[in-house]
């Protein structure tokens, strides 16, 4: 699921702070501020779709993420190599590369630390 560029912008708060309650959100935006209804309303969609969840202490409610940030990147860069790749990782590749104006040189350090990477994983 896609979230909207509001509900991201609080999930990347989210995902900084660990959890927050909405004062603690909204203060971290740049001005002007969003209202605080509008932020307390987008966690509330944020839950629905569930990525987020609340504990309550009386009345105040503590929000943290559901879904990590990893999770999330992970499956939108899927998402957008089926979408506009034909689910091809050479051809997305391809084209950051293009895109990027990278050096061989660049690609090959990109190689290497994949490699790298990869071998952690074994």
């Amino acid at each position: 699921m896609q979230l909207t560029k509001a509900e991201e912008q609080i999930m990347q708060h989210l995902w900084e702070m660990g959890e927050g309650i909405v004062k603690d959100i909204r203060d971290r935006f740049d001005e002007p501020k969003p209202a605080r209804n509008t932020v307390s309303t987008v966690l509330r969609i944020l839950e629905k779709k569930e990525f987020v969840s609340h504990k309550s202490y009386g009345n105040v409610h503590v929000y943290y993420p559901l879904i990590t940030k990893d999770e999330y990147s992970k499956s939108q860069l899927f998402g957008l190599m089926k979408t506009y790749f034909n689910n091809s990782f050479p051809a997305m590749a391809t084209f950051f590369a293009k895109e990027k104006d990278l050096t061989i040189q660049d690609l090959e350090k990109l190689m290497e630390e994949t490699k790298n990477e990869l071998s952690k994983d074994e």
